[in-house]
């Protein structure tokens, strides 16, 4: 069954005028998981129940590229939805999420860039409502335009992560190892939620997936019974492979 980021994918994709050539992109991919399909990811995704539920506001391209990572999120939590950024064309459907009354919505963000009396570092949530985070899929240049322009989220507290941990992302490396890949940030949300079954399985799901696609690159063994892959598989309902 698609979700919301394979969902935005396939629109995305209806709408190029030309192809989306990604690194790559000449070896056959499986279309459930965007890896090379000898390293197919399939067999190894896992079910987990969250209170959580996330927003992906994602960059143009984002849908499009085989490491994105919010595809990895909207795998694990059921109640994920994904949109593409725009300024000025929003989809209706957005504001409407972002103005249910179950959700007690937050914007995730730095708080070094953020108006003091708008950032938190807990998430507190009232009777009632359950956490909505929201996150900015894009580079960090792509991921601060997108703040600095959407005027629909002014409203919203800012949640700021303070982290301890270096990023493990392996795949699209930023400059700061302290900017974290679409997934991590997430993991670190469910965990300040109380969500953290649901963040355990997402960061090891995470290393699952930069295994597979770094051993697709590299032409390197996967092995089933590391700590990553351990940890999966008590959420999974396929037979994995040994």
């Amino acid at each position: 069954m698609s979700h919301a980021v394979s969902r935005l994918r396939a629109e995305r994709l209806a709408r190029s005028t030309k192809p989306f050539i990604a690194r790559g992109s000449r070896a056959p991919r499986c279309p459930g998981c965007r890896v090379i399909e000898s390293y197919c990811l399939c067999a190894w995704k896992p079910s987990v129940n969250a209170t959580s539920a996330v927003c992906l506001l994602m960059y143009d391209t984002e849908p499009l590229k085989p490491t994105n990572t919010g595809w990895l999120i909207a795998d694990v939590i059921k109640d994920t939805e994904a949109f593409t950024w725009s300024r000025t064309d929003v989809d209706e459907k957005l504001p409407a999420l972002l103005n249910d009354p179950q959700w007690q919505p937050y914007i995730v963000f730095p708080g070094e860039f953020v108006a003091a009396e708008r950032v938190v570092t807990e998430v507190s949530v009232a009777p009632g409502k359950r956490p909505l985070f929201i996150l900015l899929d894009a580079t960090w240049p792509e991921a601060r335009k997108m703040f600095r322009k959407s005027p629909y989220l002014d409203h919203l507290p800012v949640l700021s992560l303070a982290p301890e941990q270096m990023s493990r992302y392996r795949l699209r490396r930023s400059k700061r190892d302290d900017h974290f890949c679409t997934a991590e940030v997430a993991a670190l949300c469910l965990e300040l939620a109380d969500d953290q079954q649901a963040a355990g399985v997402l960061d090891a799901y995470l290393d699952v997936f930069s295994a597979h696609y770094l051993g697709a690159k590299f032409q390197r063994p996967i092995d089933p019974d590391d700590a990553p892959h351990s940890h999966l598989k008590a959420f999974i309902q396929a037979t994995v492979p040994t």
